[in-house]
């Protein structure tokens, strides 16, 4: 079977078939992808993590829709109705709509009024008429009757309604409905009768209607919610008349009575059966668009908000600000490690601010502070201008800080194990700061839904949601690499080869043994096989190792090549490393071999110019505008810095420094047309935004990047 799925994965995602055949190999020897993209490039023909991940996809699609189709031909056997030619439609479906609706005439159903009527024996009645040539209908249901059927009436109704159940189970008909629906269906809403006050903030859908095909995702799911929530009523179907002008072409012969009565059921089928049962198709087909969509915007912010550039290890103070409860103040080594905390309250009178300007001074220069970092929450900007009119007796810089899931952390199981003795308050200050000094590896401790940069994250599908986040963070943590002997273990368990248990017992080990000092330690891990190992070892990095390759991307598995190199070159691994003149008369093209080829080549020789270096760029400082304080100090025409903290389909958020998020909506990010912001915006991106509207009583702010 795997065969198959090979020339149809490769045709569907455009790829040669020896890349899809190699790839699914490598996932049945327990290959990860982010092993497979950075370790295996000659095997898949240089594939990268997104058209692996298709590939596993489209295996795992084609593999429960033949659960499906084995499921479906073993029902139809027991009912012996399996033909030959039905066995080969079955088996030839390439999707799960063509499966059910070739299943439909047999799947085992609660009462209908057609099953009715066929006990009833009306069933070579509704033959009769569906051939549409008798012309004496009335007659001919006479000789129907019996002691249940007492009527004509009730026998032409009888046979109808088998008709109608036969309509909707012809496979040509619900296709011709599905590209109607596809084409011309209309998605409408209504408010639900009193709920006009509840259900004000869907006011834009009391009454709403667009053609379906251009409903983007974002407006389609905030229908949906509205319907969820019980103030909206929402449907999906295409003109009436339309669909049934379709099915008359398909089924009407002719002008005879018996064609009147077909005209009559196949009215009925699709009112009653076809358009209820299509729209079900279509709502949900809709969603899962929409539901794709809304993930992949969260998917690409998460990537984005993960690989923020580190500060690095700097010796930090890190501030949860308050007003009346005061401030949480922490101070961290350079690894992140808590040495103190206590409150400081600089905002309630002169006094307590003159303290609290001693007491932070005190602190640095005890703690030997190089950084602040102050959450963005409640009272920020009053705490970073007091922190800025402190002076202190030599340069610290000061950061204000994204705290988006802090207090989700601060509350988790994750929190309370890293610190037990302490409360919610001391572990949101510690994440702030440790996430100024490395974002990616605090940011794996938070639940990613909580992060706070996605779009509908609460309506759409939880599984799919969970399983595209947890491959980005996965991918993320593979590209950054990890350094064994101080990582959590939150973040090793991410890395490629090993999850929760391996992850704890490396961290254990870790504390066994003083530190890890090569990669080859790694194999004395508990539990750490040679699968776990290969697929694990080239991601995992030890800084001040005795071999300078153990803290960079090489894998062992490449170690003796590079070693070759640096016999050939006559120097050591390290001066090949150190000297770019000596790598320079490296030819790459003789270490080519049956196992290693020049992509894989090519990716060794670009880790030893820079080995273990952090892809993750130089971190920036952005100074919001000191003037602006609250929503009241803006006006319309400003010119102001700001910083992406979300992108969605409708447009850009973007923080500039004070409680509520001004939208640049997408109308307004760019001078020319743009149908996708993300094209021309990132999380965290440092932006110029102009104030286009202010509204003080719904705390609205527009802004426009237009022109800037």
């Amino acid at each position: 079977m795997e065969e198959k799925y090979i020339k149809l994965i490769a045709e569907k995602l455009n790829l040669k078939e020896f890349q899809v055949k190699n790839t699914i190999d490598l996932f049945n020897q327990g290959a990860t992808i982010p092993f497979i993209s950075r370790y295996r490039k000659e095997a898949t023909g240089s594939l990268d993590e997104v058209q692996i991940g298709e590939i596993k996809k489209e295996l795992n699609r084609l593999e429960e829709l033949d659960k499906r189709r084995e499921s479906i031909l073993q029902s139809i056997e027991k009912q012996d109705k399996l033909t030959p030619a039905l066995k080969l439609q079955i088996e030839n479906a390439l999707t799960i709509v063509e499966l059910e609706d070739l299943y439909l005439p047999y799947k085992q159903k609660r009462k209908t009024r057609a099953s009715v009527a066929k006990e009833n024996g009306l069933e070579p009645l509704a033959q009769i008429i569906f051939k549409q040539t008798e012309r004496d209908v009335e007659g001919k249901a006479q000789t129907f009757l019996n002691d249940k059927i007492t009527n004509t009436d009730e026998a032409l109704q009888g046979a109808r309604d088998i008709i109608a159940e036969q309509i909707n189970e012809d496979v040509k008909t619900r296709n011709k409905i599905r590209y109607l629906f596809q084409k011309d269906a209309v998605i409408k809403s209504k408010l639900v009768k009193g709920k006009e006050a509840e259900g004000v903030k869907y006011q834009d859908y009391f009454e709403y209607s667009e053609l379906l095909k251009n409903c983007p995702s974002h407006r389609l799911l905030a229908l949906m919610r509205g319907e969820h929530e019980g103030f909206l009523k929402v449907s999906i179907f295409p003109d009436e008349e339309r669909a049934i002008e379709q099915l008359k072409v398909i089924h009407l012969k002719g002008n005879t009575e018996s064609s009147a009565q077909v005209e009559m059921a196949l009215a009925d089928s699709y009112k009653r059966l076809l358009q209820p049962s299509i729209e079900t198709e279509f709502n949900n087909i809709a969603k899962e668009k929409a539901d794709t969509e809304a993930i992949a915007v969260f998917s690409s912010n998460l990537r984005t908000l993960l690989m923020a550039s580190p500060l690095g290890a700097k010796r930090v103070l890190a501030i949860d600000p308050g007003f009346r409860t005061g401030c949480k103040v922490v101070c961290l080594d350079a690894q992140g490690n808590l040495l103190h905390n206590e409150n400081i309250y600089p905002h309630t009178d002169t006094k307590e601010t003159i303290n609290a300007a001693k007491k932070v001074n005190s602190l640095v220069n005890q703690y030997k502070i190089e950084v602040i970092a102050i959450g963005n929450g409640t009272a920020s900007r009053e705490t970073e201008r007091f922190i800025k009119k402190v002076h202190f007796e030599k340069d610290v810089q000061v950061y204000i800080v994204s705290e988006s899931g802090a207090s989700i952390y601060s509350a988790s199981p994750v929190a309370r194990e890293e610190f037990p003795d302490y409360d919610v308050t001391v572990r949101g200050a510690v994440s702030i700061g440790r996430r100024l000094l490395d974002p990616l590896a605090e940011l794996v401790k938070i639940d990613p839904k909580s992060i706070g940069v996605g779009q509908y994250q609460h309506d759409v599908d939880q599984g799919k949601l969970k399983e595209s986040l947890d491959s980005i963070v996965e991918s993320c943590v593979n590209i950054v690499g990890v350094e064994v002997n101080t990582a959590s273990k939150q973040l090793l368990t991410y890395v490629s080869g090993l999850g929760p248990q391996l992850a704890q017992n490396i961290i254990d080990f870790r504390k066994e043994i003083g530190g890890f000092t090569s990669r080859s330690q790694l194999k004395k891990v508990p539990r750490m096989g040679e699968k776990a190992f290969e697929q694990s070892a080239g991601f995992l990095r030890i800084r001040n190792a005795s071999n300078p390759l153990d803290n960079s991307a090489v894998h062992p598995e490449s170690y003796a090549i590079v070693e070759q190199m640096a016999k050939d070159a006559n120097c050591t691994v390290q001066e090949l490393i150190s000297n770019a003149d000596l790598r320079k008369n490296i030819d790459l093209k003789k270490y080519v071999n049956q196992k290693v080829g020049l992509p894989t080549l090519n990716d060794i020789f670009k880790e030893l110019e820079k080995p273990g270096r952090d892809p993750r760029g130089v971190f920036k400082v952005l100074e919001f505008d000191q003037n602006i304080n609250s929503i009241s100090d803006l006006h319309i025409g400003m010119i102001l810095p700001g910083i992406v903290t979300n992108v969605t389909n409708f447009g850009a958020f973007v923080d500039l420094g004070i409680k509520v998020n001004g939208l640049i909506h997408v109308s307004e990010i760019a001078d020319k047309f743009v149908s996708n912001p993300a094209e021309i915006v990132k999380v965290h991106q440092h932006v110029k935004v102009r104030v286009i509207s202010v509204d003080t009583e719904r705390n609205r702010i527009q802004l426009s990047m237009k022109g800037l």
